[in-house]
């Protein structure tokens, strides 16, 4: 535990004057509020958790897969010796696994070996894989979202990759995963329900011979079985990409410039609107009356400032009081410590600019309402 502290201290200090990248985000290098957990959130608010469930999956596949070769080069035998058929596949077609299988990285195969994985150090790869037999039950989202127009479908199994207050990280993916087409979404053998993530055509896996439903047999779906390893890297490189590009910087928005939750920053709209309904028609009857003293006005001040600042956290996401206990929200009225030291500073910073706001327009309001003489009706 204290090693881990330490990693994550060290860490934190090189994102000291910036904030994370993806990378960091997915290998569980950040803290809260921009940490993978709180991401899975933001995700699921959309109805889009999906995609990052099934990167997850492929992910955890990989790292199972590239534990398998260096542990049978580590026995002494070859990749050649103990699986043929895939190894007569990566000579011919190319593997993201080139280098642990042994393979020359400069005889030209057709497909590139770098990925999103070979960016992630050992440690990063253990932070993804480390719970990976903890599963936890969440309500799944009838939804699916599209990440882009004209585009087909991969499966993913409805299993969420969080824990506690720590996600795991990912799951075991198997041949689950590669159901024949004609099994429709949510009859799938073993899963309670399938969701679907939307990909272009060029990326569709129409349909695979081999399932869940029985072991290979035949000498052609032994072969077949050589094409599992590298299946769906294409698409966890399009998942990764569509999600570096479209949810990843929305959610750096809502987490490193605000701490509020869209329900929450909702209900401070209406709780503002209300009260300064309220401020305003004692307001207007402390003066059409012409209450004396005129010094009772000020105590207008309690609802326009509450009222203000209900306003302006809705239109900033941001509660500066929130901010300065140190808290943000990950699901509306709850909240967590906010850890990572670069967005502390953020918000901060914009905490003590929307509190002038508030005071200043708290101060104006309650002014205007004390300097208008009273006339009674």
């Amino acid at each position: 535990m204290d090693d881990e502290q330490r990693r994550q201290d060290d860490w934190a200090k090189d994102r000291k004057h910036r904030l994370p990248t993806f990378t960091e985000v997915l290998s569980r290098r950040t803290r809260p509020p921009v940490d993978l957990f709180m991401f899975y959130l933001f995700l699921q608010r959309e109805g889009a958790e999906d995609i990052l469930d099934f990167w997850l999956d492929v992910q955890q596949h990989e790292n199972l897969c590239r534990a398998y070769f260096k542990d049978v080069r580590k026995s002494g035998r070859t990749i050649r010796e103990d699986w043929p058929e895939y190894w007569d596949y990566a000579r011919r077609r190319g593997s993201i696994y080139g280098t642990v299988v042994g393979l020359n990285p400069h005889t030209g195969t057709k497909r590139s070996t770098t990925s999103t994985g070979e960016m992630l150090s050992d440690q990063d790869r253990h932070n993804l894989a480390v719970a990976g037999d903890e599963k936890a039950a969440r309500s799944p989202s009838p939804r699916m979202r599209s990440i882009s127009p004209g585009a087909g479908v991969a499966r993913a199994h409805d299993h969420s990759p969080l824990a506690g207050d720590h996600p795991p990280g990912s799951h075991r993916v198997g041949r689950a995963h590669i159901l024949p087409l004609p099994i429709p979404a949510g009859n799938t053998p073993g899963s309670t329900e399938n969701h679907e993530i939307y990909l272009p055509p060029a990326l569709r896996v129409h349909t695979f011979p081999l399932s869940s439903t029985h072991e290979p047999k035949s000498q052609s779906e032994i072969a077949l079985m050589a094409q599992i390893p590298d299946m769906f890297h294409s698409q966890k490189e399009y998942c990764y990409r569509a999600m570096e590009q479209d949810a990843f910087p929305r959610f750096l928005r809502a987490k490193a410039f605000g701490n509020l939750t869209p329900v929450s920053a909702l209900v401070r709209l209406i709780a503002g609107l209300i009260i300064l309904w309220i401020g305003l028609a004692v307001g207007f009857s402390l003066i059409f009356l012409d209450v004396q003293p005129k010094s009772k006005r000020f105590f207008l001040f309690i609802p326009y400032t509450l009222a203000v600042l209900f306003l302006i956290s809705h239109q900033y996401e941001l509660d500066p009081v929130l901010v300065f206990l140190g808290q943000s929200e990950s699901t509306p009225f709850r909240t967590l410590s906010i850890r990572e030291p670069y967005v502390k500073k953020l918000l901060l910073g914009r905490a003590i600019w929307v509190s002038v706001l508030v005071a200043a327009c708290s101060v104006a309001l309650t002014m205007i309402f004390w300097a208008v003489p009273g006339h009674r009706l």
